[in-house]
C-alpha cells in the first residue's frame, strides 16, 4: 500500500472492475426490491455540478440499500424529447426546427441527443453513481412513444382528455402553448400608467394599467361592488380613447380597490383574471396577439408591433390626446416561459387538456400517502395543487416529440384515434384503419406533439413495464423512491402523482426525497446564462470523485449548498488521513492473520478494546437511523467524528504501545489491540462507503479480500444490542483524562509525546479506573500512575471534567 493515495488511477481502475464484474447490476432473484424512479435528465450535451450534486444524494441512499441486502432496481432515463432538446440542438448545430423538413430535423435531434447521452453517462460513471447501465430508456423510444400514447388512449377513453379552444399561456418565441408548470417568474421595471376614459353620464373614471398597448382589446372596465366611489358608475358605459369605442363598466369582488385608482380595465388577455372574468361575465373576446407575439389588425396603427414597442407608442398617442393623468415606475413579477425566459402572451388556440382541476382534494390525499424526507417539503406540493387554475394543456406546437395518436375527419372534423393494438403510431405517416362515422375516408394528420410531461410523469410506469409485463408492473408498483431537486415538484413529482392516479389510483412512489441546489461559491443558483456554470468533472481530476461526494454530503437534504474549494480540501484530508490510517492499521496486523480474527475469542479484549468496540456499535446505530430516515449528511457527521476523534486522535494513540511493545503488557494485550483494529477499520469502512465509494472499496480489495468481491455488495454493519456497559463508562473515563493532560501539555508549550513523570488519580470507583489505568499511562506517556494515593508536594491538580474524579500530575 503506497504511501500517497493516486485517486486518479484508483477510480479508472475501480470503474472499470465494477462494471465488468456487474457489481451494480439488478438480477431478479430472492433479495427484496428496493426501487428507484429517477427522473430522467434532459439532454444538455454535459453534466453540471447541480447534476453531481443531486444525483449523488441518491447514489448515497442506494449504496446503503444494496449493503442492506436489497437488490437495487434504479433504470436510468433520458428525457430527449421536446423543446429543451429541440433548443439544445438548433443551438448547437446552428439550425432552426422550422426551416427544415420534420423528419429531417428529428433524424439531427436523435444522432445529437444520443451523442450527448454517451457524454452524460461517462459523467455520472466519474461521480461514481452505482447505476446498472444496461436497464435504460429515452423518453423518444418506439417503446416509451408507445407507453405515452396508451396513456392518452386511456384517459382518452375515461373522459378525462379533452380537446378544446380557449385562452392558454403561449411562448411567442418557442411558438408552443404553455402548461403552468412551465412558468417562472422574472422580476421586471415597468409603469403604472394611470388613463382617463370618458363615461355616457358626462363624468370620466380613471383606470391604471401596466398593460396600456392591450387597449384595442378592451372589453370592459371593473370597479369593486362595495367601492363607493364608483356606485353611480356601474352599468354605465366608458369610452376607450384612441379607438373610440364603448365599453361596460361591471363590478367584480376580485377588484382590489386599493391598487391604482381602484377601477381596473379588462383585455382578452392580459392575466387569468381576464380570463376568468369573460367566462364569469360572459364577455366578447377580441383576439389581438399572434403567435409570433405580434399584434394583428384590430390594433390598428400599431398592427406588426410587439407588445412592448406597442406600449410605448400608444402611451404616446395617449399622451397627447391629454388622457394619461400620471405614470409611477413599478418593479413587479412577470411570468415568462422558463426555457427561453420570453414573457408570456394569452392567445386563444385548440389545444388538448387532461382534466384534473375538479381531483384537487384527491391529489392532496394522495401527497399525502407519499412519506416526503424533508416532510416540510410537501408543503410546496399542497401549496401548488391548492392553486392550480388551469387544466393540463398537453399539447405543443412543436416538432421534437412524442406524436399524439389522432386524425381528424376530412369531412366532419371528428377526432379519430388509434387503436391500441396499432401504437406506436405517427400520424403524419400512418393513416387510421377505420373509416369516419360520417363514412369520410380522408383525414388530417394531428401534427401537434405532445408536451414532454405528459411523458416523462410515465416514469415509474415506463420503467416497471406497465402495458407491457403486468405481473412484473403489480409485483414493482409503487416503486420505492423519487429522488429529486426541490425546484420540479411542481413538475416531476405533481405530474407523476397525477398520471399514477388517473391510471392506476395509486401513488407512485411510497417516499419521495428532496434534494436542494448546488450553488456558485457566491450563494448564486448556477446558470449558463449567467457563467457561472461549474463543471464537475474539472473538480474530479483535481480533488478525486470522494471528495466531491464528500462536499456533496455536507449538505442537510432538501437545503441548497453554495460551493468552496475549501470544502474539497476538506474532502481530500479526510481521504489522506483515511488512507493512512489504514496503512497503520494493516502494517501492524502483519502477523495476526484472517484465521486468527474469526477464531478470536471476544471475551479476551482488553477493557479500553470493549469500550471503542461499544461506542463504534452507538455509532453504527446512528449512522444506521440517519440512512434509513434519508438524512445520508448526519451519518456522514457521525461517521467523520467518529473517525476523526475516537479512532485516530485516541484509540490509535491508546493502543501504540500494546502494539509496539508486547513484553510489557503481554502478547494476548496485542492482539486484542489487533482483533479490535481489523474490526473497527473494517466497519468504518463500510460505514463511510455509501459516501466515499472508491477509497474504501480500494482498502477493502486490499484488505479484506476475504470478505466479498467488493465493499458495495457486502453487508452493512450490524447494530449489536448495548453491552460493556462498566468498560464504556472506564474507557469515557480514560478519555476524559488523557484529553486533561494533553490539555496541559499543550498548556506548557509541550508536545503530546512529552513524558510525565507521574499521575495520581483520586476515584470513588478504583476498580474501573485500574481497568484502563495502563492504557491511560501508555497514552499520556506517565512514568507512573496511582489510584487514590496521596498527591506528595509539587503535584498539581488539573479539573479531570469527569465528576468524582479528582487528576494530580508531576512533571
Amino acid at each position: 500500500m503506497g504511501e500517497k493515495y493516486d485517486f486518479k488511477s484508483v477510480e479508472e481502475k475501480l470503474l472499470k472492475e465494477w462494471e465488468e464484474k456487474g457489481i451494480y447490476r439488478f438480477k431478479q432473484g430472492r433479495k427484496p426490491v428496493f426501487s428507484v424512479d429517477t427522473p430522467p435528465p434532459t439532454v444538455s450535451g454535459s453534466m453540471h455540478l447541480g447534476h453531481a450534486y443531486s444525483y449523488s444524494h441518491q447514489d448515497f441512499i442506494m449504496r446503503y440499500k444494496r449493503m442492506r441486502g436489497f437488490n437495487v432496481f434504479a433504470p436510468w432515463g433520458f428525457d430527449d424529447n421536446g423543446l429543451a432538446t429541440e433548443r439544445f440542438v438548433e443551438k448547437k448545430l446552428g439550425i432552426k426546427a422550422n426551416k427544415m423538413p420534420r423528419g429531417e430535423f428529428t433524424k439531427k435531434c436523435l444522432e445529437v441527443s444520443r451523442e450527448a447521452e454517451g457524454e452524460m453517462i461517462r459523467g455520472w460513471k466519474r461521480i461514481g453513481m452505482s447505476v446498472d447501465w444496461s436497464i435504460s430508456y429515452h423518453t423518444i423510444s418506439p417503446e416509451v412513444i408507445k407507453k405515452s400514447q396508451l396513456s392518452f388512449i386511456e384517459l382518452y377513453k375515461k373522459g378525462r382528455i379533452y380537446r378544446k379552444k380557449m385562452p392558454i399561456m403561449w411562448c411567442p418565441e418557442c411558438g408552443t402553448a404553455l402548461a403552468q408548470v412551465e412558468l417562472k417568474d422574472k422580476e421586471d421595471d415597468s409603469e403604472l400608467v394611470y388613463i382617463r376614459f370618458k363615461v355616457d353620464n358626462g363624468s370620466t373614471i380613471s383606470i391604471a394599467t401596466t398593460r396600456p398597448e392591450l387597449m384595442p382589446a378592451c372589453v370592459a372596465v371593473f370597479v369593486h361592488p362595495d367601492d363607493s366611489r364608483y356606485k353611480d358608475f356601474v352599468g354605465r358605459k366608458a369610452s376607450l380613447p384612441i379607438f373610440n369605442r364603448e365599453v361596460p363598466i361591471l363590478a367584480d369582488d376580485k377588484v382590489d380597490p386599493s391598487f391604482g385608482t381602484g377601477a381596473v380595465y379588462h383585455c382578452t388577455f392580459g392575466d387569468i383574471d381576464d380570463i376568468e372574468w369573460v367566462i364569469k361575465h360572459d364577455l366578447p373576446i377580441i383576439e389581438l396577439v399572434n403567435k409570433d407575439g405580434t399584434f394583428n389588425k384590430r390594433a390598428g396603427r400599431y398592427e406588426g408591433m410587439r407588445s412592448r414597442e406597442a406600449r410605448k407608442e400608444i402611451v404616446k398617442d395617449l399622451e397627447e390626446l391629454g388622457v394619461v393623468e400620471k405614470k409611477e415606475p413599478v418593479h413587479h413579477v412577470v411570468n415568462v416561459h422558463e426555457r427561453c425566459g420570453t414573457e408570456i402572451e394569452f392567445i386563444m388556440t385548440e389545444q388538448w387538456y387532461i382534466k384534473y382541476l375538479d381531483l384537487k382534494e384527491k391529489l392532496l390525499e394522495q401527497g399525502r400517502k407519499i412519506k416526503w424526507h424533508p416532510a416540510h417539503m410537501r408543503v410546496r406540493y399542497d401549496n401548488w395543487v391548492n392553486g392550480l387554475k388551469w387544466d393540463w394543456c398537453i399539447s405543443r406546437q412543436r416538432f421534437f416529440g412524442v406524436p399524439f395518436p389522432v386524425w381528424y375527419c376530412k369531412k366532419c372534423g371528428r377526432p379519430i384515434i388509434a387503436d391500441e393494438k396499432e401504437l406506436p403510431v405517427d400520424p403524419l405517416v400512418d393513416k387510421p384503419r377505420v373509416k369516419c362515422e360520417c363514412g369520410s375516408e380522408e383525414f388530417i394528420a394531428e401534427k401537434d406533439v405532445m408536451d414532454t410531461w405528459a411523458t416523462s410523469s410515465l416514469t415509474p410506469m415506463i420503467a416497471l413495464k406497465w402495458g407491457q409485463d403486468d405481473d412484473f408492473f403489480k409485483g414493482m408498483f409503487p416503486m420505492d423512491l423519487r429522488p429529486q431537486a426541490h425546484d420540479i415538484i411542481t413538475f416531476w413529482a405533481f405530474t407523476t402523482i397525477v398520471k399514477s392516479y388517473l391510471h392506476e389510483k395509486s401513488i407512485p412512489w411510497k417516499n419521495i426525497m428532496i434534494s436542494g441546489h448546488a450553488l456558485d461559491p457566491r450563494g448564486r443558483k448556477m446558470s449558463k446564462s449567467e457563467g457561472n456554470v461549474i463543471n464537475p468533472l474539472s473538480v474530479i481530476d483535481k480533488y478525486g470523485a470522494d471528495a466531491l461526494r464528500f462536499w456533496v454530503a455536507s449538505s442537510k437534504l432538501g437545503e441548497d449548498l453554495p460551493f468552496q474549494e475549501k470544502d474539497l480540501v476538506t474532502g481530500r484530508k479526510m481521504i489522506n488521513k483515511l488512507w493512512n490510517a489504514s496503512r497503520f492499521v494493516m502494517m501492524n496486523l502483519e502477523d495476526f492473520s484472517h484465521e486468527e480474527y474469526k477464531k478470536f475469542n471476544e471475551e479476551k479484549l482488553e477493557p479500553f478494546d470493549k469500550w471503542f468496540l461499544s461506542t463504534l456499535n452507538r455509532a453504527i446505530k446512528k449512522a444506521t437511523e440517519s440512512f434509513e430516515s434519508y438524512e445520508y449528511s448526519r451519518a456522514k457527521l457521525e461517521v467523520e467524528n467518529f473517525f476523526w476523534h475516537i479512532f485516530c486522535d485516541n484509540y490509535l494513540e491508546f493502543v501504540k504501545s500494546r502494539i509496539y511493545n508486547p513484553e510489557k503488557r503481554g502478547v494476548d494485550a496485542k492482539r486484542s489491540a489487533q482483533y479490535t483494529l481489523r474490526r473497527g477499520l473494517l466497519v468504518q469502512l463500510k460505514l463511510l462507503a455509501p459516501i466515499m465509494p472508491f477509497i474504501t472499496d480500494e482498502i477493502f480489495h486490499r484488505y479484506y479480500p476475504e470478505e466479498g468481491e467488493s465493499i458495495h455488495v457486502s453487508e452493512w454493519p450490524k447494530y449489536l444490542e448495548e453491552r460493556y456497559a462498566e468498560e464504556r463508562e472506564a474507557g469515557d473515563a480514560a478519555l476524559a483524562i488523557v484529553g486533561a493532560i494533553r490539555r496541559y501539555k499543550s498548556s506548557i508549550g509541550k508536545s503530546l509525546g512529552y513524558e510525565i513523570k507521574g499521575i495520581i488519580i483520586h476515584t470513588d470507583n478504583p476498580d474501573m479506573i485500574s481497568s484502563v489505568g495502563e492504557d491511560i499511562k501508555d497514552a499520556s506517556r506517565a512514568v507512573e500512575i496511582d489510584i487514590n494515593k496521596q498527591p506528595p508536594a509539587g503535584f498539581k491538580e488539573l479539573a479531570s471534567g469527569i465528576e468524582g474524579i479528582k487528576l494530580f500530575i508531576y512533571d
